[in-house]
């Protein structure tokens, strides 16, 4: 079976989306990430998929020591510009969740938010976070249908039902937790709209 490459998550900005109902939801992503991130000791942290460096930066700013990967490296550099811009300390450099060194590369918070909905193998990805987490983890993704509603109801990816291309996974909150609770205790989730956001610990 040929491997599909693997696929950059932004199709936009959100974070610096003018749309005012984009701008709304994603205030409701961040208020429930900082909410959840309140109960987490500050320490070192690493964010898998770290886009352009939004919530590293976030991070960082309440003084955790902050790292961040992602598999664009055109992203990585709007991530540094970003956090250059900032004036904050992160560290970002190009790899994928799949060639990670888990045991160079663990952090006592782990943070992987809209990512796994992109990976081949959601189930292998969830061992890897299980081995980066020394011991939190804070994933997110986006829950269906939705998701592929909203999309669809902007008149978006119509052609493919509302999904928005390289999603090629796809739960539900409680299926989400399901896939989650394999390797993690859950210890408070949030269901900001349309996501699904969890905080837990490697058991």
């Amino acid at each position: 079976m040929t491997r599909r490459a693997p696929t950059a998550g932004n199709y936009y900005d959100k974070y610096g989306t003018a749309n005012p109902i984009a701008r709304r939801l994603m205030r409701g992503f961040l208020d429930a990430f900082d909410a959840l991130v309140e109960d987490v000791p500050v320490a070192d942290a690493l964010e898998i998929g770290c886009g352009e460096g939004e919530l590293s930066i976030r991070l960082a700013k309440r003084g955790f020591r902050v790292r961040g990967c992602d598999i664009s490296a055109d992203i990585i550099e709007e991530a540094r510009r970003r956090a250059r811009a900032a004036g904050v300390e992160a560290a970002f450099w190009p790899q994928s969740i799949e060639s990670i060194d888990a045991k160079a590369e663990a952090a006592p918070l782990v943070v992987c938010c809209e990512v796994l909905e992109h990976v081949d193998d959601p189930a292998r990805a969830i061992d890897v976070l299980a081995e980066l987490a020394r011991p939190h983890l804070l994933a997110s993704v986006p829950r269906e249908p939705i998701w592929r509603a909203l999309n669809m109801a902007r008149g978006k990816y119509l052609g493919a039902l509302g999904n928005t291309p390289g999603h090629v996974n796809h739960w539900g909150r409680a299926a989400f937790l399901q896939l989650v609770a394999r390797r993690f205790e859950i210890v408070r989730v949030r269901s900001p709209l349309p996501w699904t956001m969890v905080l837990c610990k490697r058991r």
